[in-house]
């Protein structure tokens, strides 16, 4: 006795693939919003530290910008 297999219509292929890209997408969304929120509390922490390197410094405020502001030499 031969098994009848079960067929999907095209259409249902269709709508499991939307919801697959749907989820997906959701978790791209997610992860790229966790990044971000990352990628920010770092700036927090580097502009911090860089204020607080700046008013310990023994250099002018135009010294330190000067310095920042130089070139890197030419080969």
């Amino acid at each position: 006795m031969p098994r009848t297999r079960k067929t999907i219509s095209i259409d249902d292929k269709i709508n499991e693939q939307k919801q697959v890209v749907s989820r997906a997408k959701a978790k791209y969304e997610s992860a790229l919003a966790e990044l971000n929120d990352l990628m920010k509390k770092r700036d927090e922490i580097r502009n911090k530290q860089l204020l607080e390197a700046i008013a310990s410094s023994d250099r002018s405020f135009e010294e330190i910008l000067a310095f920042i502001k130089k070139s890197p030499p030419q080969e």
